[in-house]
């Protein structure tokens, strides 16, 4: 039984770095790409580093560390510019040394024409960024001098229907990515946490049994019909199916179906530092209901998030006095598989070799 005391086993000890460090060379979710304005630069931060983002005025994206090589001021402060070949370049405000948008720099107009300096030789951390379905995504390396081309493409994800997207929602919570990608695959809060009279309570509880299977990068539970005091998928009308995939470093999605309409809805994790983490949840769909009652989902999505975020709160509360996590067989094992994943991933890493899923098929029972 899940509840079993033979079955309970610690969370991973602090060797295995739970709630501290990140993935690296990976892809990680940073934007919309219709948070990119031509010849706009934004400062975001990801993994505790602060990260330009800019599309420049052919429309690419780039992405280089928003830290000025000569006195530290944020490049992200500075302007696009135009080099005398074309090429674009970010200028800094302080001094107005520039930069192409590969990393390397243009020019320093303080030198004069006798001071020989080859400036090329000098230059800021380019990020690998890619646009896919509307989301750009950068590539985070283990070297800060990767200059190079990820060997892989950013993920792919199934139902992106309708045009732009239907809802977005962003939060930051306080916590570690590992507790946010956590908290959000856990199986058993939704009665405790999210209790509305349109989706469930405390007293509408069932036992519960999944299918899992492994998929890249992660794991899937395999399409189903939804649980019956899940209220919400009432209003999307006939005979729903739903599946729910997750993939590391922290994408996760449901993908629902009824008939030839879609509903996707995608939640991307990304550390901001070790304390905090960007929340985005994205919704794409053709179904008509986006239609006639997009302000009551919206709602109930922003609803679901907010709570979420007030538990990370109260969690923090414990998670101060640094104890022990206790998790249990089977509500807890996606949680266990995702340290599984974030351990293959990072070895597969150090010895350059393809990456092994650890995860096998499994039926999971829980009560929720």
């Amino acid at each position: 039984m899940a509840d079993d005391a033979s079955k309970q086993t610690r969370a991973p000890a602090a060797d295995a770095k739970f709630g501290r460090g990140f993935l690296h060379d990976i892809w990680y979710f940073a934007a919309l790409s219709s948070d990119l304005k031509p010849g706009k630069l934004q400062r975001y931060e990801l993994l505790g580093e602060p990260v330009l983002l800019g599309r420049d005025r052919a429309g690419k994206v780039y992405a280089l560390r928003d830290i000025c090589p000569h006195r530290a001021a944020p490049l992200s402060a500075g302007k696009l510019t135009q080099e005398a070949d074309g090429s674009p370049s970010v200028e800094c405000p302080y001094h107005g040394w520039r930069f192409k948008t590969d990393g390397a720099c243009a020019a320093i107009p303080s030198l004069v024409d006798d001071q020989a300096m080859d400036v090329s030789r000098v230059r800021v951390r380019r990020y690998p960024v890619a646009e896919s379905q509307g989301l750009v995504f950068v590539w985070v390396s283990s070297d800060p001098r990767f200059a190079g081309e990820p060997a892989e493409p950013p993920p792919v994800f199934p139902g992106v229907v309708g045009g732009g997207p239907k809802l977005v929602d962003r939060m930051v919570f306080d916590a570690h990515i590992d507790h946010a990608v956590v908290g959000l695959m856990d199986p058993a809060h939704g009665p405790y946490v999210h209790q509305q009279w349109w989706w469930r309570s405390a007293k509408s509880q069932h036992e519960k049994a999944k299918k899992f299977e492994p998929r890249e990068q992660g794991f899937a539970m395999v399409r189903h019909e939804p649980s019956k005091n899940s209220r919400a998928y009432a209003i999307l009308g006939g005979e729903p199916l739903t599946e729910i995939v997750f993939r590391i470093p922290g994408l996760r999605w449901e993908h629902v179906t009824v008939g030839a309409r879609q509903v996707l809805s995608l939640t991307c994790l990304a550390p901001v530092t070790e304390t905090k983490t960007r929340i985005t949840q994205i919704v794409w769909s053709d179904h008509p209901a986006f239609l006639f009652l997009k302000p009551f989902i919206a709602a109930g999505a922003r609803a679901f998030l907010r709570q979420d975020g007030d538990m990370v709160n109260l969690q923090n509360e414990g998670l101060r006095y640094d104890p022990a996590l206790l998790w249990i067989d089977d509500a807890d094992r996606q949680a266990k598989w995702y340290q599984q994943l974030k351990r293959e991933w990072t070895l597969s890493r150090k010895e350059a070799r393809g990456f092994v899923n650890p995860v096998e098929a499994a039926t999971l029972r829980w009560r929720s």
